[in-house]
């Protein structure tokens, strides 16, 4: 269970915590390292260090892409955590989003964290992720609220500053450790006029930038865009008259966790006298916490199963739904491929795209639209619509984020290359040296103190990728073998060979996923030739004579028949499948069955050969 956090709070203690003073030339500089997150969306993942104590700050996870076959959650690189968890004191969590605390689960089946401290939401979220994973006696999840001032370790006090995101309960952090006060963001825009009511504590900000900040940690992710990100409100005008100018079902899709946009869809369904279904895991999770919280308020009756929708007309019907990122088992990606079991698109329905495709989606998501089209749906989208607004600050608003902070040194982050190079720039004519600016890239380790900050190491950085079974790591030799397979199939021989270098049966070649021209006859009449070529003119290669006894390199053989039946595939198919090459060993004169040496799977673009069996 989650419990309330042992903190300092500003009401109830008349002083600061002692560790909040500027650093001098005598103090410890404190190493800040992201694993993920930097010149790239997602998978957000902090490391602070100082005084060989570890705090972490966020974990998140990305999605695949389409040259990760099988692989379902790509998580960062994480062999320094592992190799450091003896440092590791504890984390922090800014908000809920799944590029933030996505990984976690994954982070404590490793090592343990001894506490995490985050908003009550991203909590209680957590807490069910945990359990599930079966991991919640690995940690201590403790729930903050503003300006609360918890302690990691002995080096690092954090404050809780109530910020202003597309996800509720979120917060910008203020890191107190002998090296100065570095202040991170989290994600986040200057919204006055939240759904909630919880308002962006800007004078807690200001305080911190008149008594002196070392270092801001700032999101990136919209400094390529002018002006003001507009408040969560402004989307209130453009869903309600797409949802009253609908005909029949409104469908809306939005990601799960945008609790600010679920309460306003639900608002405006209470008002325009609607009944709504939700359908999608992760977003009947987000909306029950939300409302146990107190961040979505609406009647019990508002929410019906799906199967009682029948009992009301179309024009009454709102269903919620998963999959604005066109993602392949979304629900609503099912329902565009008429596979959805519960739910079928019929003409008449209004779909209403309440996002916009993130980075690398917006194939997925244009071809999910278009099938709903060809069924006859009258789909909505678009940011001309009115109908989504971003969770993240432009740029007026991160330059008042520097306006108030007031930094010595300057770190952006949360956004790929050309974002953050934008930020420095802006950072920049804010009169913040370019010398006092650092971009880096994951894994680097940045170092500063009052004198300086700079670059001074590198860890590992890469990436891990998880497939569907959420525990198996999908590493670089499998993600390559899935490649090939996906590229050009399979190719299966198995040939059995007796003790006298003859084929003793006759081949069983099987292809799988793979396009040719040459009959599978031709083929295997060509496998054929190449194996008795290799036999006839390599078997005394292979065969040591021991006193009486002959001995046979089965092991040999095989690498040697692997390499020539992959020439000839490469040769005579123009492609390179995947051969999977089954030898076994026929005894004469013996009325036991063939006996297997191994199966060999090789990947012919790789050159490399790897024993896959071995059986006696």
């Amino acid at each position: 269970m989650t419990k309330s956090p042992v903190t300092l709070r500003k009401t109830e203690t008349k002083t600061e915590p002692k560790i909040v003073k500027t650093s001098t030339s005598d103090t410890p500089a404190l190493k800040m390292m992201a694993l993920g997150g930097l010149k790239e969306i997602g998978k957000n993942t902090w490391v602070f260090e100082i005084n060989n104590e570890i705090m972490l700050l966020d974990a998140g996870l990305s999605f695949p892409d389409d040259g990760m076959p099988g692989v379902n959650i790509v998580l960062p690189d994480m062999t320094y955590l592992r190799e450091n968890k003896h440092k590791i004191k504890g984390m922090i969590v800014t908000h809920a989003h799944e590029d933030h605390i996505g990984a976690i689960a994954f982070q404590l089946k490793q090592f343990e964290i001894p506490v995490i401290y985050g908003p009550r939401l991203a909590m209680a979220l957590l807490e069910e992720k945990l359990t599930e994973a079966g991991v919640l006696n690995r940690t201590e999840l403790r729930r903050v609220a503003p300006r609360d001032i918890v302690r990691i370790g002995s080096s690092f006090f954090v404050e809780f500053i109530r910020n202003t995101h597309s996800m509720a309960d979120s917060f910008s952090v203020a890191i107190n450790s002998p090296a100065g006060l570095v202040i991170h963001t989290g994600d986040f825009k200057f919204d006055h006029t939240p759904v909630d009511g919880e308002f962006f504590d800007i004078q807690r900000l200001a305080e911190h930038g008149e008594k002196g900040v070392l270092c801001l940690i700032s999101d990136s992710t919209n400094a390529e865009i002018p002006g003001y990100t507009p408040s969560e409100r402004s989307v209130y005008p453009g869903l309600e008259r797409a949802f009253a100018s609908a005909k029949g079902r409104v469908i809306v899709t939005t990601f799960a966790s945008s609790v600010h946009r679920l309460s306003i869809i639900l608002d405006i369904a209470e008002k325009q006298g609607k009944i709504v279904g939700v359908i999608g895991r992760s977003m009947l999770n987000v909306i029950a916490h939300a409302r146990n919280l107190g961040y979505i308020k609406c009647r019990d009756e508002l929410l019906q199963p799906l199967q009682n929708l029948r009992h009301y007309r179309d024009d009454q019907i709102l269903i919620l739904t998963t999959g604005s990122q066109g993602e392949s088992n979304s629900a609503l990606t099912r329902m565009a491929n008429g596979s959805h079991r519960q739910l079928q698109i019929q003409a008449g329905d209004t779909v209403v795209f309440s996002s916009n495709p993130i980075p690398g989606n917006t194939i997925p998501v244009v071809r999910v639209i278009d099938k709903l089209i060809s069924l006859g749906a009258n789909v909505i989208y678009g940011k001309d619509k009115g109908i989504h607004v971003s969770g993240h600050g432009a740029q007026e608003d991160q330059k008042l984020m520097l306006n108030l902070v007031r930094p010595k040194f300057f770190f952006p982050t949360h956004g790929e290359l050309r974002m953050l190079m934008q930020h420095s720039k802006m950072a920049q004519e804010m009169g913040i040296p370019k010398e006092n600016i650092v971009i880096a890239e994951n894994g680097d380790v940045v170092e500063v103190c009052v004198q300086h900050i700079r670059i001074v190491d590198k860890v590992p950085s890469g990436v891990e990728l998880v497939d569907a079974s959420r525990d198996g790591v999908v590493k670089g030799e499998v993600l390559r073998d899935r490649q090939q397979i996906a590229a050009d199939g399979i190719v299966t021989v198995a040939a059995t060979i007796g003790l006298d270098g003859k084929l003793a049966t006759e081949l069983d070649v099987q292809l799988n996923g793979v396009v040719s021209l040459i009959e599978r006859s031709q083929l295997t009449t060509h496998i054929q030739k190449v194996i008795e070529d290799t036999l006839g003119n390599r078997w005394a290669d292979f065969v040591h004579n021991n006193g009486e006894k002959s001995e046979v390199d089965w092991v040999g053989l095989r690498y040697q028949l692997e390499r020539d039946i992959t020439r000839m595939l490469k040769n005579q198919m123009q492609s390179r499948p995947m051969l999977v090459l089954l030898l076994q060993k026929s005894i004469s004169g013996s009325s036991k069955p063939p006996m297997a040496i191994t199966s060999l799977t090789t990947t012919p673009a790789e050159g490399k050969r790897r024993r896959t069996a071995a059986v006696s």
